[in-house]
């Protein structure tokens, strides 16, 4: 019965696809579906309405209401600009600036968005072309906007895209904004709603203009010219991984000092296709395997990757053996800040007003170099748009020097307010120059970080959980891991565990209970252990996955034990993975 009450739903959402508001092609597509013997791809497509969260859209793309297309596309956007003109209704002129990365449809999505902003009396500044995510943020700053919206679906796989929705200070949208935008989009009913026709007077094209000022911008972040100047020919292997990082970051490495870059010719190709990847993730080992075998051929010192919005990064050093290893975004995030306190440190920069920020997942021993250096540290919710926040309600009265998540995300600036892999590549060949100026190799420094501050290994889990049925799974095991919490995990008991959903942070053996001060509530719960492991659970605001992030800590006296190190922590992991069940 439940079945048939879902089938005689969705056929009814289906069927008013088929009118004159929708073009012939998406037409022709749902009536296509209605007529499938098989009803799953209706079902997927139609059960409901492609959720606009508070970062905006990310979804399939393809015909239907649960799918990215320009009608989606265009009702958030014409909800967005309807909040806009109440917001900001005593501006004269309110001004948006939409971005767009390499994928299939993203030109076309983005020139839908400046229509509709168009279309109801907003200016638009439009790329000329796909540009990095970072890029888009700066621009708002910039061009002082209220507003801007990005085409991209980041490192997700190619059937997918997305839409991100960016305020007046360049960040993703924050309390109260998104909840405001997201009534103002469900109330869009219909292609009848949306106002498709551009005017063309209020869109205006960008370019080169924009892209000197950020690069400038970029190469002001520079703090130790000295050491790229006597290593400017160290060897840096750089993909793009086919996305929209292939001209400006190289671009920028150039403007640091660095002249040996070099190039993975088949995926300096930008393509929606990602042709030579399975997945345009530099999480990946897979995608970064064309830039390793290049690292090898010309025995480069670092490779770096950025995604397909070139907002995260991806780096691959040498290991005490000379093969290539892909390090991950907390052994990123934690050699970043620590070059950046560290250098503002030699370079007599530190006056107690300084302030580093992470997320909640993030490791841990980003706060013992914080503390040792009499640095503030913040930790935040994942996603930038809360490190944007830390930065928001800071910039007034202390110094800014990074931002990190472990999702290979860093932000390095103020100027901009979204993680930035154009920065942050170019900080990290600038931090390995530092570091040969020291005598040491990208290695040798990631272990002198260890012996100094704590060995720490993290490993991120994700379960992937497709359509309703998986949807409904994630929710059920976020249940089951509140109600029945892990006593022990890798050997270890359970002593703290905070639900950031209830903001209760839970003393297990003083049986005590106290309220977490955060900014609002999220889906996280934390288990931390008698020894210092901690884990962290939480569905994905984006993609149909649940992920578990692990963390343990180790010791490591000297170089010669790193190895040990990671092996025993790794048998630990293996441990917490199976005391979760994953």
């Amino acid at each position: 019965m439940e079945n048939e009450e879902l089938l005689k739903s969705v056929t009814a959402k289906a069927q008013e696809w088929l009118g004159e508001a929708y073009d012939a092609e998406t037409r022709a597509e749902v009536k296509r579906m209605l007529d499938a013997d098989d009803k799953t791809e209706l079902i997927e497509s139609f059960y409901r309405d492609l959720e606009f969260g508070t970062g905006g859209l990310r979804g399939i793309m393809g015909a239907g209401c649960n799918r990215m297309n320009i009608y989606t596309v265009g009702a958030a956007t014409q909800g967005l600009a309807n909040y806009l003109k109440e917001a900001f209704a005593d501006l004269d002129e309110i001004k948006v600036v939409v971005g767009h990365d390499v994928r299939n449809n993203s030109r076309k999505f983005a020139e839908v968005v400046a229509n509709v902003f168009s279309a109801n009396g907003i200016k638009a500044y439009l790329f000329d072309n796909f540009r990095p995510t970072p890029e888009l943020s700066f621009a708002i700053r910039h061009l002082g906007c209220q507003s801007g919206v990005n085409i991209t679906a980041s490192h997700n796989p190619k059937e997918y895209n997305g839409y991100k929705a960016y305020w007046a200070d360049g960040a993703q949208i924050i309390s109260p904004h998104d909840v405001n935008i997201i009534n103002n989009v469900n109330e869009i009913k219909g292609a009848e709603s949306i106002k498709f026709e551009g005017n063309p007077d209020l869109i205006e094209i960008i370019g080169k203009d924009i892209d000197d000022a950020f690069l400038a911008a970029v190469k002001e972040l520079s703090l130790s010219p000295e050491a790229i100047k006597n290593n400017s020919n160290l060897k840096i292997v750089y993909t793009p991984i086919h996305g929209t990082g292939v001209e400006l970051i190289p671009q920028s490495l150039q403007n640091y000092g660095f002249t040996n870059i070099i190039h993975v010719p088949e995926q300096d190709i930008p393509s929606g296709d990602f042709p030579t990847v399975d997945s345009p993730n530099p999480e990946n080992p897979s995608a970064m395997a064309m830039a390793i075998a290049k690292a090898k051929e010309v025995e480069a010192d670092l490779v770096m990757a950025s995604d397909p919005d070139a907002d995260r990064i991806g780096c691959v050093i040498r290991d005490n053996r000379g093969e290539y290893v892909l390090i991950n975004g907390n052994q990123i995030a934690m050699i970043l800040l620590y070059y950046l306190m560290t250098r503002n440190a030699e370079l007599g920069r530190l006056t107690g007003k300084e302030y580093i920020v992470k997320t909640i997942v993030t490791t841990e021993t980003i706060k013992s170099i914080a503390d040792a250096n009499n640095i503030t540290m913040y930790d935040c919710y994942t996603g930038f748009k809360w490190i944007a926040s830390v930065i928001r309600d800071n910039e007034a009265t202390c110094r800014y020097l990074g931002g990190a998540e472990e999702s290979y995300g860093f932000l390095a600036e103020e100027f901009a307010r979204d993680k930035d892999s154009v920065s942050a590549i170019s900080l990290m060949a600038e931090a390995a120059a530092w570091a040969k100026d020291k005598g040491m190799d990208f290695l040798q420094l990631l272990q002198d970080i260890y012996i100094k501050y704590g060995f720490s290994r993290e490993e991120g889990i994700s379960v992937v959980r497709q359509g309703k049925s998986g949807a409904e799974e994630i929710v059920a095991m976020m249940k089951n891991f509140r109600t029945n919490p892990p006593k022990s995990l890798g050997g270890s008991d359970v002593v703290i565990i905070k639900d950031y959903a209830s903001l209760e942070l839970i003393d297990v053996k003083a049986a005590t209970v106290e309220k977490m001060d955060m900014p609002t509530t999220s889906n996280v719960l934390q288990f931390f252990t008698e020894d210092g492991t901690k884990i962290s659970v939480r569905p994905s605001g984006t993609e149909p996955k649940i992920k578990f992030y692990i963390e343990v800590k180790g010791h490591m006296a000297n170089g010669s034990e790193y190895d040990k190190a990671i092996a025993d922590a790794d048998a630990k992991i293996a441990l917490v993975k199976k005391d979760l069940g994953i």
